[in-house]
Order: structure tokens, then C-alpha cells, then sequence
């Protein structure tokens, strides 16, 4: 099997590597930075490098030629993000899936998988658990979700008009080294500084392992039902239940306190521009109060049923990372808060 990839250098990218790579499977990932660290780890798991962008689609043409699968996996994901950041996340998202999947249709591709997200159906409230058949009963609430969603529907087009493809969704992916804001968080507590307060404790989040997603992703290009999607979920939980796993840890404060999210939103307004200053994004930002008080109470029932796929426990999860983060702040040459906060590149 010859596969192309997107987004292989990433946070998920790299286990999906991997996965594909445990299949035998041909692996040429598009790269943006060949001689970077991410792109040689790659090349350790006997990758062949591409250069080129999604945001170009001519650079792609070459190395999509004559793939038997093309995985699209490339997306810029950041919560508080800047207007430049915002123009970039538009150009990946979307232009860059668009540029994908129509050379994809135009090289006849015959088998696609792109990564959506279940973001792209909406907050579904923390009542009702929801499936493939939601819709969007919501406004969308950050420029992420704007975009993922408005790419997402760029793929349903694609379907409709022939392209072999499948779409997997996951939930929030979760794991060592992550630079979504729980990653933030995680590290934030690791090093006591978490603070005793959140928000829409009731909140709920059906978040899935790295490595149980992108053995999700590997098995939607192998036995996926093309035309369909398959949300890529783990164990739903109530934010107050997620955040109580991670105090089976030493860390910071436990939260004794849950305040309105409008109450939070204002708060957190000036601590956006410090935070970009100091070289953190803003992960405590307007956007991280949104997206907090937005349920995404999704079933992965589909996915286990069709394609065999399973997910590890929310508290085997949770404590698997925190564990390994622990290793990965051993390994930090640099001790400021700044350095233990970002996460180290992929590779390193």
C-alpha cells in the first residue's frame, strides 16, 4: 500500500506514522521543513520526505501521484488565536483541505481519509449522547471550529461528487507533548501552578487517546466505508469527572471552585496578549471560555462496530499522560516556566 500524508510531523501525525509504518505500508509524508527535527524522525520510521505545502496545491502533485491511499491529516489547531494566526489557520484548514481533496479527485485517487473533527457537528449539550447523524444546533464559538467546520463541509461536497472518501472525526485528542489547551493544562498542574477554579463543570467531552486515534485514522484507509464517517470518540465524561482523574497525581490545587463561564470570559481578556508576549499562545484566552462551556457528548459506536476499533479508559488516559509528562519535563534542558509549559518539538 502507497500511501501519502499530511500533517505527519504533528502531535498526531507522528503516532499515525507509525501506525501506518506497523502495517508495512509505503509512507510519503508532505513536509514543510525536511532538515527539521519532526521531519527526521519521520525518516527514522523509513519515511520518504516530500517538500511541500497544503496551501500549495502544485507541490503536492508529484508525490500524490500513483498513492493507493492519501490521508489528510495537516490542520493548524490554536485557541486564542491572533488575527495573523487566524489567516493561517484559514489557509490550512480550509483552502488547504480544498487544495487536497481536488487533486485527490483530479489524480483519481481511490481511496482518501480526511481528519475532520466532531467539532464540526456542534455542541451537542450534556444530556444526550450523539452520533454521526447530529446536526449542528449551534453557533460556532471559535475561529478553529469556524474553520474545521467550513473544511468539513468542503469534504461532504467532495463525496457527494465522487471522491472515494471516508471522513473520521475525533473528539479532543489528548496525549504527551499535546499543544491543544489541555496540554496547557496538564503541564500547568504538573507544575503546581494550577490554579483552584474552572468552569462548566457539567460541561462534557468524549476526549480519545493519540495513539487509539491514529490507529482509528489507520483503519478507516484500510476498511472504511467510503462515503462515510466515523466519529473517533473515547470515554464521555463530565469536565468536573476528567479533571478529578488527574488528582490521583501530585499537582496543583484540586478545583474548589466553578464559576459561570461569563464571569471567566472577561478575566481572561488581558492575560491573551501577555501570554503571546512571554511566547505561549494564548491558551487562556476568550476562545478557551467558549470552547469550555461547548459539550461534545459523542458515541464512538459506529467506528467500533465497523472497523474494529477500540479506546482505552478516560482514567488510563489521563494518567498515561501525566506520567509521561513527567518523563518529558525530565528531559527539558531549559527549567523556566515558559520552556516547561510549551511543549518540546516533535522529534526531539
Amino acid at each position: 500500500m502507497r500511501v501519502f500524508l499530511t500533517g505527519g510531523t504533528g502531535f498526531i501525525g507522528q503516532p499515525l506514522t507509525a501506525a501506518l509504518r506497523a502495517r508495512n505500508w509505503d509512507v510519503t509524508a508532505l513536509v514543510r521543513k525536511p532538515d527539521a527535527a519532526p521531519a527526521r524522525a519521520l525518516v527514522a520510521l523509513g519515511v520518504t520526505l516530500a517538500p511541500g505545502d497544503v496551501t500549495e496545491r502544485d507541490s503536492m502533485r508529484a508525490s500524490m501521484t500513483g498513492a493507493d491511499l492519501v490521508i489528510h491529516n495537516a490542520g493548524h489547531y490554536e485557541l486564542g488565536v491572533d488575527a495573523e494566526g487566524a489567516r493561517r489557520m484559514e489557509a490550512v484548514n480550509v483552502r488547504g483541505t480544498d487544495n487536497l481533496l481536488g487533486l485527490a479527485q483530479e489524480l483519481g485517487i481511490r481511496r482518501t481519509v480526511y481528519v475532520s473533527t466532531v467539532q464540526a457537528f456542534g455542541d451537542t449539550g450534556h444530556t444526550t449522547i450523539r452520533d454521526e447523524g447530529f446536526v449542528r444546533q449551534s453557533p460556532i464559538r471559535t475561529h478553529y471550529e469556524r474553520t474545521k467546520t467550513e473544511a468539513h463541509q468542503i469534504a461532504r461536497g467532495y463525496q457527494a461528487h465522487g471522491l472515494p472518501l471516508t471522513i473520521v472525526c475525533p473528539n479532543g485528542v489528548i496525549g504527551p507533548n499535546d499543544h491543544s489547551i489541555f496540554g496547557y493544562f496538564v503541564r500547568l498542574y504538573l507544575a503546581g501552578l494550577m490554579p483552584p477554579m474552572a468552569w462548566c463543570p457539567e460541561s462534557r467531552y468524549s476526549f480519545v487517546e493519540v495513539h487509539d486515534l491514529a490507529e482509528g485514522v489507520a483503519l478507516a484507509g484500510e476498511k472504511g466505508r467510503i462515503g462515510e464517517s466515523y466519529l473517533l470518540c473515547g470515554e464521555s465524561k463530565s469536565l468536573r469527572e476528567h479533571f478529578a482523574l488527574w488528582n490521583q497525581r501530585p499537582g496543583g490545587m484540586r478545583i474548589q471552585l466553578w464559576l459561570p463561564w461569563w464571569m471567566m470570559w472577561p478575566s481572561l481578556w488581558p492575560l491573551e496578549p501577555l501570554e503571546r508576549m512571554l511566547g505561549l499562545p494564548a491558551f487562556l484566552s476568550r476562545e478557551t471560555v467558549h470552547a469550555g462551556r461547548t459539550s461534545l457528548h459523542y458515541t464512538s459506536a459506529k467506528a467500533q462496530r465497523e472497523l474494529g476499533w477500540r479506546y482505552r479508559s478516560a482514567e488510563s488516559m489521563w494518567l498515561g499522560t501525566i506520567d509521561a509528562e513527567i518523563e518529558l519535563l525530565n528531559r527539558r534542558s531549559r527549567r523556566d516556566l515558559v520552556s516547561r509549559l510549551n511543549p518540546l518539538e516533535a522529534g526531539v
